[in-house]
């Protein structure tokens, strides 16, 4: 699940926030000043706009765990401190340098933002924006990048779904969990196994689309597979839990079938029996959605123009758990810990 953030609001968590007028005032940023410890909110001067740069004033922020983790000091990225966490916006462009020509002052925009997102302004290269459909909420735009553009590549560009496939996916009820089982169900037109830790994320995966359900604490998650589907196993697995949970989807995967490794919300990194990739002619694939900015912008843009575009067709929609006010201090309070666990793709559970 997402959460929101800022003016704006946080499922994922999203924050929100009341926009700010651009440039020449200060505004709001959550700001890690120490590790492990809740963020402080300080005003923050603006600075001018570079010629190929976008002023967006920021309606909300998604709230992801990678956000938890980068303020624990576990993330694989470790900006120095002090620094703004924050993945993803949604809001207003208040203000475009002289060379833009994709937005205007006055549209509505999603954006990636690597850091800084969860301030109530965000100056982004313009090919880090894209357009907002009329259709879609800024709300539930803020919920797409991430998860969405993950699930979209994790699906489409490398495992190749098709439909009528069988797709087992782990962490189930997690953001990018949900995405899965989203994009899988309702736009590949396959029927998905969702593998989760608990009665209450199996139930949740299930209302959001899911044929099939596993709580992978209660047994063998290959055995459970079995029983629905037989012994021909699944076409596609897509794990963001690892270790053991890892290989017995592995070993749920039927002839030719694909598994993309998405994290390791166990904590576990498994080391893999390449015989089984041998003996079923498997393919096993990893994707680290964010490396597509820098060796393929093309597939990443198209990542995010197809959540957006799925968005507004109302194909997919995106399950928002809660929101919060940028004062929240949410990356570091219980609360949020609580409900990263819940929803955790990359967060994943």
């Amino acid at each position: 699940m997402a959460a929101l953030a800022g003016r704006r609001c946080l499922v994922r968590l999203c924050l929100c926030r009341t926009p700010g007028l651009g440039y020449g005032r200060h505004y709001r940023a959550a700001l890690c000043t120490e590790l492990k410890r809740p963020l402080g909110i300080e005003e923050v001067a603006p600075r001018p706009v570079q010629p190929h740069e976008v002023r967006v004033g920021v309606h909300f922020c998604g709230v992801n765990f990678a956000d938890i983790l980068v303020c624990r000091g576990q993330y694989q990225e470790r900006p120095p401190l002090p620094f703004t966490p924050g993945l993803e916006f949604s809001g207003i462009v208040l203000e475009t340098g002289t060379d833009v020509s994709t937005v205007k002052e006055g549209d509505r925009v999603i954006g990636m933002s690597g850091l800084n997102g969860m301030a109530e302004e965000f100056i982004a290269d313009q090919k880090m924006v894209w357009k907002v459909p009329e259709k879609v909420s800024l709300q539930e735009a803020a919920a797409l990048p991430v998860s969405y553009g993950t699930a979209i590549l994790a699906l489409e560009h490398r495992a190749h779904t098709q439909p009528g496939d069988t797709v087992l996916v782990t962490a189930a009820a997690g953001a990018t969990g949900l995405a899965v089982i989203d994009v899988a169900t309702n736009v590949l037109q396959a029927k998905v196994i969702a593998a989760a830790g608990s009665d209450e994320k199996c139930k949740l995966a299930m209302k959001r689309g899911a044929q099939y359900s596993v709580n992978y604490s209660q047994g063998s998650l290959k055995d459970a597979v079995k029983k629905l589907v037989g012994s021909a196993g699944v076409n596609v697995a897509i794990d963001m839990v690892g270790g053991d949970v890892f290989l017995e989807a592995l070993r749920s995967l039927a002839w030719e079938g694909r598994i993309v490794v998405l994290g390791f919300a166990g904590g576990n990194i498994a080391s893999m029996p390449s015989n089984l990739l041998l003996l079923k002619n498997i393919s096993a694939m990893g994707l680290y959605w964010g490396r597509y900015q820098q060796e393929n912008f093309m597939v990443f843009s198209k990542s995010m123009s197809s959540a957006l575009q799925y968005c507004q067709q109302g194909r997919i929609k995106p399950h928002v758990g809660a929101t919060f006010k940028l004062e929240e201090n949410l990356c570091y309070s219980p609360k949020m810990i609580k409900r990263s666990k819940f929803r955790r793709k990359n967060k994943q559970d």
